[in-house]
C-alpha cells in the first residue's frame, strides 16, 4: 500500500510529523483523525535515501496509447476491470505499465472506482483523461469511454508527430550550418591566414571579418558552450516563463503560415476533446473546459477562455466563439448549425475532419517551402564562405 507523510496538530497546540500506510489520501486522513490528530498536511512519502515517492510519475503520450488500448480490449471481452490490471501487471511489456497496472489494482480493491483512483493523479493522467472516464463509468459505457480516449490520444499523436516532423527538417539544417560555420571559422580560414599575410594588398572586409571571428572563437573558445547554454536557457524561459511566453504565442500568431499552422493545430485538439467529450455525455460547458486543456497557445486559451464563461452565463457556443474573433468562420458556422438542428454531436466530428484536412494542407505547404528556403540559406553561407577564401586570391591574380 502507498505511504503518507504527514504533518499534524496534537491536543490543538503541539505540531507532530510521521507516517501512515492507506490505500489512499482519504483513508489516510481517516487513519491519523483516529489517533487523535488534526491532519494540516498530507502528502505521498518520499524516500530520503532513493529521492522517489510512490507517484505513478508521468506517462509520455504513447503509453497512454498502450495502457488505454489494452485495458479496452481486456473490458470489452468482459474480463473485471481488477482482473484486467492484475493480467496488465503481469504481461505488460513496459515495466511502468507493469507498476502503473499494480497501483491502480490496489486501490480499486481498497473500495474506490476506477474514476476516483484516477482522480488522485491528475498529473499523470491529465484532467481530460480523467474527466472523460469519470462521465463513462457513471453512463455504464467505460469500454467505448476508453475507445474514445484511445481515438482522441492516437489523433494528439498524429498531429504532434506532423508538426514536429514539419520542424524538424529546418532544426537540423540550422544546427548543421552553425556546425560548418564553426568548423571554416576554427580550422579552414586560419590555415589560409598565413598564405593571405603574404600578400601586400588589404584584405576584402570580409575576410578580414571572418579571420577575426575564428581568432576570436580559438581564443575565447568557451565563449561557445556559453553561447549555447544561454540559448537553452532562452529557450527555456520564453516557453515557461508566463510573461514572456506571452509575447512569444503572440508574436508566432502574426507570422504568415505559421500562425495558420499553431492555430488549426490548436483547434484541431480543442474540437475533438469537445467533440469526444460531448459524445461521452458530459455538459457542455465541462467540455468547453475540458478542451481548454488542450489549448497549449496563451493568447487563444485566454480568449476562448472568456468565452467558455459567457456560455456558463447563459450564451450559446457559437455566439461565445464568434466573440472571441480568433475562431474560424466555418467552424463557427459548424457549431451554430449544429445548434439549431439538435446535432451538435455530429457538427463537431464534421469540423474535426474539416479541421484535420485543413492541418493537413498547411503542413504540406510549409513542408514544400522549407525545402527552397534551406537550400538559400545553406547556398548563401556557401556563397558567403567561398567569397571570403577566394576573394583574396583573385585580388593575387589580378596584380
Amino acid at each position: 500500500m502507498p505511504i503518507y507523510s504527514y504533518q499534524a496538530l496534537k491536543a490543538g497546540k503541539e505540531v507532530v510529523k510521521g507516517e501512515v500506510t492507506a490505500s489512499n489520501l482519504k483513508d489516510a486522513r481517516d487513519i491519523i483523525r483516529k489517533m487523535g490528530l488534526v491532519p494540516t498536511k498530507i502528502s505521498e512519502f518520499i524516500d530520503p535515501k532513493t529521492k522517489k515517492s510512490n507517484s505513478l510519475g508521468n506517462l509520455s503520450l504513447t503509453e497512454k496509447i498502450d495502457f488505454i488500448s489494452t485495458l479496452q480490449i481486456l473490458l470489452t471481452s468482459g474480463i473485471p476491470a481488477v482482473e484486467s490490471l492484475m493480467f496488465m501487471e503481469q504481461e505488460a511489456s513496459k515495466r511502468k505499465i507493469r507498476d502503473l497496472s499494480r497501483h491502480l489494482k490496489t486501490q480499486i480493491m481498497a473500495g474506490s472506482t476506477f474514476a476516483d483512483t484516477l482522480a488522485r493523479y491528475p498529473q499523470t493522467f491529465g484532467y481530460i483523461f480523467i474527466g472523460l472516464v469519470k462521465a463513462g463509468e457513471e453512463a455504464g459505457e467505460l469500454e467505448k469511454t476508453l475507445g474514445r480516449i484511445k481515438d482522441l490520444l492516437t489523433k494528439q499523436n498524429n498531429t504532434k508527430s506532423k508538426v514536429i516532423g514539419t520542424l524538424m527538417y529546418p532544426a537540423f539544417v540550422i544546427c548543421l550550418a552553425c556546425v560548418i560555420i564553426l568548423v571554416m571559422l576554427l580550422f579552414v580560414f586560419p590555415t589560409f591566414k598565413g598564405m593571405f599575410e603574404q600578400q601586400e594588398k588589404k584584405l576584402p572586409w570580409i575576410t578580414e571579418m571572418m579571420i577575426n571571428a575564428g581568432d576570436f572563437l580559438k581564443e575565447f573558445w568557451y565563449t561557445i558552450p556559453i553561447f549555447i547554454f544561454a540559448f537553452v536557457a532562452f529557450c527555456y524561459i520564453v516557453f515557461h516563463w508566463k510573461p514572456a511566453r506571452e509575447v512569444f504565442d503572440k508574436t508566432v500568431l502574426k507570422i504568415p503560415l505559421i500562425n495558420n499552422l499553431i492555430m488549426y493545430s490548436n483547434y484541431s485538439n480543442f474540437m475533438s476533446v469537445l467533440s469526444v467529450s460531448y459524445d461521452a455525455g458530459i455538459p457542455v460547458v465541462d467540455c468547453l473546459h475540458l478542451g481548454l486543456v488542450t489549448l497549449t497557445n496563451s493568447v487563444l486559451n485566454r480568449k476562448i477562455s472568456n468565452a467558455v464563461t459567457k456560455v456558463s452565463q447563459g450564451l450559446q457556443v457559437s455566439q461565445a466563439l464568434k466573440a472571441t474573433k480568433v475562431m474560424p468562420k466555418m467552424l463557427l458556422f459548424m457549431i451554430a448549425t449544429g445548434e439549431q438542428t439538435g446535432r451538435l454531436g455530429d457538427m463537431l466530428e464534421k469540423a474535426v475532419n474539416f479541421l484535420d484536412k485543413t492541418l493537413d494542407g498547411i503542413i504540406d505547404t510549409i513542408t514544400k517551402l522549407i525545402e527552397p528556403v534551406m537550400l538559400l540559406v545553406i547556398g548563401g553561407i556557401v556563397l558567403v564562405m567561398a567569397l571570403a577564401l577566394y576573394l583574396p586570391l583573385f585580388q593575387s591574380y589580378m596584380q
